[in-house]
């Protein structure tokens, strides 16, 4: 068993994929339409064959529900791995990334959060 494809509610699959390809780097893997929504993917680009993550439409009203509690909560809905976080984190500040936390040391991994402008906290870490 492997994980091949996750998934992340958004309020826009367009802005979603121009946030995560323009700022984050993914590269889109598959965009096709599926009713009045898309199945929308994006990948890694240091694994192109690797998990995909599919940008899924909030429209549904129990996944909105779910997507705002966590947020609310402060509760990620999705973590990457990074090389050096405090480069990636300097970057997408740059970039106009709103982190809701910097870079901190939690042990075994340091970690990062932001907002990823389409209604979730993401996650970067980079294991200790």
């Amino acid at each position: 068993m492997r994980i091949k494809l996750t998934s992340v509610f958004v309020d826009d699959q367009e802005s979603a994929l121009k946030f995560y390809t323009d700022i984050l780097g993914f590269e889109k893997k598959q965009d096709f339409p599926v009713g009045q929504f898309k199945w929308l993917t994006v990948v890694s680009p240091e694994e192109p064959d690797g998990p995909e993550l599919l940008l899924e439409p909030s429209d549904n009203p129990a996944a909105k529900s779910f997507k705002e509690s966590i947020f609310e909560q402060g509760i990620a809905a999705a973590a990457f791995a990074v090389n050096d976080i405090q480069r990636e984190y300097e970057r997408l500040k740059q970039l106009g990334v709103d982190f809701k936390m910097e870079p901190t040391d939690m042990g075994s991994a340091k970690i990062a959060l932001f907002d990823d402008t389409c209604g979730n906290l993401i996650q970067i870490y980079q294991a200790s």
